[in-house]
């Protein structure tokens, strides 16, 4: 017999089977961090932002010892780059010219600084290539009254020698030939344009052979 009332008949069937747990995923990290949320069907987009995160950490790792060892050398740090099969390069510059030696000397340190048994790498440091874009304010001044390529966000692309520069951004001296009004022959006129390092794309040294 079924006794009703103003609610849905009651199902013992139903009570008496046994909840389901939860599926736990094989990477401990993410039964840590997400164990609020086991929904199988979000696993992929849990494990990107694992890895994205996992790259960060690295990324700070490499940067800081880096710094340190270079602090009191001519040398400094431009980038490090870590990809997702633990490949990472260093990138370093010196006003006068990095010496393989340097080069050489921060890739022991940076040995030693990390273990293999726990994540095996592949390291590389280099330095800046001679027509690479800037990626620091130091290299700017270095190349202070030499002639540079720039590419604006806009898409202006133009040729001029590094007057100055600053922590903001820096002075271009660009060329170019006017008609003056009456005259019969175009003329050469200068004038420094300023630029904002976040207006530009890139900057590069301008080799001429």
């Amino acid at each position: 017999m079924r006794i009703y009332n103003n609610q849905r008949p009651f199902n013992t069937e139903k009570v008496l089977q046994p909840k389901k747990k939860a599926k736990d995923f094989e990477n401990p990290f993410e039964n840590n961090i997400f164990a609020f949320e086991k929904k199988e069907g979000s696993r992929k987009h849990r494990f990107l932002f694992y890895s994205w995160l996992y790259q960060m950490i690295e990324k700070k790792l490499i940067n800081d010892l880096a710094v340190e060892f270079l602090n009191d050398s001519p040398n400094y740090l431009v980038d490090v780059l870590v990809g997702t099969d633990n490949t990472i390069t260093v990138e370093i510059d010196n006003d006068q010219g990095v010496d393989i030696d340097d080069c050489v000397a921060l890739s022991r340190h940076l040995e030693s600084k990390l273990d293999r048994d726990a994540e095996d790498f592949e390291l590389t440091v280099t330095s800046a290539g001679l027509t690479s874009s800037f990626k620091t304010a130091r290299q700017y001044k270095k190349y202070e009254g030499k002639e540079v390529e720039v590419l604006t966000k806009k898409g202006q692309k133009m040729t001029g020698i590094l007057k100055s520069s600053d922590s903001a951004g820096f002075i271009l001296v660009v060329t170019r030939k006017v008609k003056p009004e009456g005259a019969k022959r175009k003329t050469e006129v200068t004038e420094d344009l300023r630029f904002a390092f976040d207006e530009v794309k890139h900057t590069k040294y301008l080799i001429r052979f």
